[in-house]
Formats: structure tokens, C-alpha cells, sequence
């Protein structure tokens, strides 16, 4: 009976859909000019509180380059080097991370933006690390691209949360927003009037309750999952997921056609005059999270209720939009109907930079890393 329904949307929204992702997905260039090299040290100043300061080689820490040729992952050395020779001519955003040796909830990070290789040339650099660590919940994973199919099947998107701190959460009031308005100011996410906010709120739904209570825990290291609709979409769409053991679906109830699964908990919809579905941009959006403390979204969500955010887009050439004080890059996502996600490097590490922090994934994982 849901995978009916599931199949009605198809016919009642095809004439929209073929509109709104028509295109094909950004590729990376298969071409570049010449090649250089580029030499990095990765170090971590360990200086204690006594201020005695004691700089340590990153030994076997993971190395991210991010260019318009995609992404590169290569590890340092016993000395925290790492030499790449033949590298295309570009510039690389740069980020080196590793587990702390004496703490796993501790990551060790540093990044370099804009570093230009250039041809015949030999660049060198160092990346000073700091400790990182992610005490609360976060985005952790977004499936938007929809399965591989030609039908434009993309309803089984999900948003996925994590808790990464040690103690119990609760859900209770927070909201889930899309944010893709205020196109004609600065844009989705923008502090449009600098008057501490951000503007283009075009959907909103709500977790049970009111912010402050305690009915929905949201236990330590733990993922929940968010389906735009909670049941097992391989009943319409062969290649797509089965979400009906999601832990929440979006339920517009303002909409006669929106699936409710009774067995998974509702979201619900806060805006009367959205009748849709919470669907996101399939390669291009911006999704956050707030405490709910701040529900008016015609004058756009208080910054300092924004648990976290994410700007995602297929490609860098599209202008960043999103408050640098929420995430100061964007994430790459996967292009339409790839059947690909994206999500965080580490489960619930959030340095500040979308750009680094995330990476594709060949297939969804709802509920796990």
C-alpha cells in the first residue's frame, strides 16, 4: 500500500520534476597543464599548560587535496612528510588529520586553502595541527541524489544525525530547515540584513515538543535517520533503499499525498502554506539543524540557535552562501541520481570547513559509518 503511493507521486509531480533537474551532473576535468610537485610536513605543538612547547612530527596522518580535478587522500611519513610528485598544475585546499594517541574522541586537524601548484614547479609547505572534537549532535550524512534510474525517482532521500558527545541528547523542539530563498539578496543562508540571523528559510519541520524537554533522547554515539518518507522505496524503484526503519520521516500534514508510515515518528511541518514534501535540491542546498528556540522564519532562524549547517553543491563554481559562522566552505555532494551520498570524514567532526570535512560516499549508509 506505501509503495503505491510512493509510485502515485511519480505522476502527479513528472512535469515538475523533469524541469527542476533537468541537466546533467559537473564533471572534474579530465586535462590539466603540466604538473609539479608539492612537499608538506604535518606537525602538532603539544605545548602543555605550563606553556613548554614541544612540536611533533604527524607520522601515518591522513593527507586531503581537494582541486577542480577531485580529491586526493595520500598519508605522511614516519617524519609527518609527504612528497607528491607529477601532481596536476591547480590549487588545493589541504586538510591533515589523525586520531589523538591518547584519546579517540580528539582528532588532530589543519588546513591550507588556496595552495597553487604550479608547472615545473616544487611548492612547500607546513600544516600546524590543533585538537578537534565534536560534543553534540551534528549532520553526519545527506542522501539527495536519488537512486540510478530514469523514471526521476529521488523520494528516498534522508538526512542522517549523529551525537557525538557523551551524554545523553533530546530532540524535543528542535528543527530541520531547508534553506534555498532569499535568491535575490545574498542569497540561501546569508545574513541578509547583518542583524544576526539567517534568511531564506523555505521549509521547516519540528520534532515533538518544545526545546528544553526531555521525551526524545538522543543517546551517545549514536545515528538517527531522517527518510522524506519511511518505507522500502525498492517497492517503486528497484535500485533505490529501503528506509522503513528510519527513526523519523518527514509527515506533512498539509498534504493529502504524503506518505505516513505509522510506525516511524513524524516531523512535522510547520509551514500551512508548503503542501509538498520535505525533499532537498538533488546538487544544491542548504540543510540546518536549530535548538527551535527561535521557530519565526519570516525573519529568519537566530545564528546562535543553529546546532549546524551544510552547504552542499556539485562543484565550486556556484557562490557560497551559507554564514561563514555556521561553516565558512560547502561539502561536495555526489551528482543527480548517482545513488551516492556524502558525509562527514569522521563521524561528527565538524572543523568549520564543509570543503574537507566531508567526502562522497558509492552508496548510502542510513544509521551507520
Amino acid at each position: 500500500m506505501l509503495g503505491s503511493k510512493v509510485k502515485q507521486k511519480i505522476f502527479l509531480l513528472i512535469s515538475i520534476l523533469i524541469a527542476f533537474i533537468a541537466g546533467c551532473s559537473e564533471q572534474p576535468p579530465t586535462g590539466h597543464d603540466g604538473s609539479g610537485t608539492l612537499v608538506l610536513y604535518s606537525l602538532w605543538d603539544t605545548s602543555s599548560v605550563e606553556g613548554v612547547q614541544k612540536i611533533v612530527a604527524m607520522d601515518n596522518a591522513k593527507v586531503i587535496l581537494v582541486s577542480e580535478y577531485g580529491t586526493i587522500i595520500k598519508y605522511t611519513d614516519q617524519q609527518g612528510r609527504l612528497e607528491l610528485s607529477h601532481l596536476p598544475a591547480a590549487t588545493y585546499d589541504i586538510s591533515v588529520r589523525k586520531n589523538h594517541p591518547d584519546d579517540n574522541n580528539i582528532i588532530l586537524c589543519g588546513s591550507l586553502r588556496t595552495v597553487k601548484v604550479g608547472y615545473d614547479k616544487t611548492v612547500s609547505d607546513t600544516i600546524y595541527t590543533k585538537p578537534f572534537s565534536s560534543f553534540g549532535i551534528s549532520i553526519n550524512e545527506i542522501y539527495s541524489a536519488g537512486p540510478v534510474n530514469n523514471v526521476f525517482y529521488f523520494f528516498d532521500q534522508f538526512i542522517e544525525l549523529y551525537n557525538s558527545s557523551d551524554e545523553i541528547k533530546y530532540l524535543d523542539g528542535m528543527l530541520i530547515a531547508r534553506v534555498s530563498g532569499n535568491s535575490e539578496g545574498k542569497g540561501p543562508g546569508a545574513d541578509e540584513g547583518d542583524d544576526g540571523d539567517i534568511d531564506g528559510i523555505t521549509y521547516y519541520f519540528k520534532f515533538p515538543g518544545n526545546p528544553g524537554e526531555k521525551n526524545y533522547p538522543f543517546n551517545p554515539h549514536e545515528f538517527i535517520v531522517l527518510a522524506s518518507d519511511g518505507v522500502d522505496h525498492r517497492t517503486a524503484c528497484a535500485t533505490s533503499i529501503d528506509l522503513s526503519k528510519s527513526d523519523w520521516e518527514f509527515f506533512n500534514q498539509y498534504s493529502p499525498e504524503d506518505v505516513d508510515n505509522k510506525t516511524v515518528k513524524n516531523l512535522i511541518n510547520l509551514r500551512s502554506d508548503r503542501t509538498a514534501d520535505f525533499l532537498i535540491s538533488l546538487s544544491g542546498d542548504v540543510v540546518v539543524i536549530t535548538t527551535g528556540e527561535d521557530s519565526v522564519y519570516t525573519d529568519g532562524f537566530d545564528i546562535s540557535t543553529v546546532i549546524d549547517g551544510v552547504e552542499y553543491q556539485t562543484s565550486s563554481s556556484p557562490l557560497k552562501t551559507l554564514d561563514s559562522r555556521i561553516d565558512r566552505s560547502y561539502a561536495i555532494c555526489p551528482g543527480k541520481y548517482t545513488g551516492k551520498s556524502f558525509q562527514r570524514r569522521e563521524p561528527g567532526l565538524d572543523t568549520n570547513d564543509g570543503l574537507l570535512d566531508w567526502e562522497i560516499l558509492s552508496s548510502p549508509t542510513p544509521g551507520y559509518q
